[in-house]
């Protein structure tokens, strides 16, 4: 992982127990935990849209979202015009999120990786580079 990044994170109730352990596992400058802090039942946009504007508003590098399956949490992200999360479950899902797509925030799903396969799939994403090229082409189209 590249020195000096500020992460912003944040999960659900089924991914509580994944974002503690990610957040304390990660070698950041700074870490900003927008919750949830038990794994009482919550609404994942509410942790999914402060991860976001942090990484919008210029306070956070990169983010992590945790829920079960990955995929409301990223949808909810998304909604947001500076984001690129990407649902990865595996490392090469990473690599390339980071590499082709220029993804700002992983998602892991939870209820479907081990907890050290999440490890490593956050240390590939935080420590690999966006190629640029064609692909930074391809990314100035998402946004509407």
């Amino acid at each position: 992982m590249k020195p000096g990044i500020k992460l912003a994170i944040g999960a659900d109730h089924a991914g509580f127990e994944y974002k503690q352990a990610l957040a304390g596992s990660v070698q950041a400058s700074e870490v900003s935990d927008f919750g949830t802090y038990s794994t009482d039942s919550v609404d994942y946009p509410d942790f999914a849209h402060p991860v976001a504007n942090a990484i919008e508003n210029g306070d956070a590098d990169f983010g992590i979202l945790v829920c079960g399956s990955g995929n409301g949490i990223a949808i909810a992200a998304n909604k947001h015009q500076g984001i690129r999360a990407a649902i990865c479950w595996n490392e090469e899902l990473a690599a390339l999120a980071r590499q082709h797509n220029n993804a700002n925030i992983v998602v892991i799903p939870a209820r479907f990786i081990s907890l050290e396969l999440a490890k490593k799939i956050v240390n590939v994403f935080l420590s690999t580079d966006f190629e640029g090229g064609r692909h930074a082409t391809r990314v100035g189209k998402i946004s509407c």
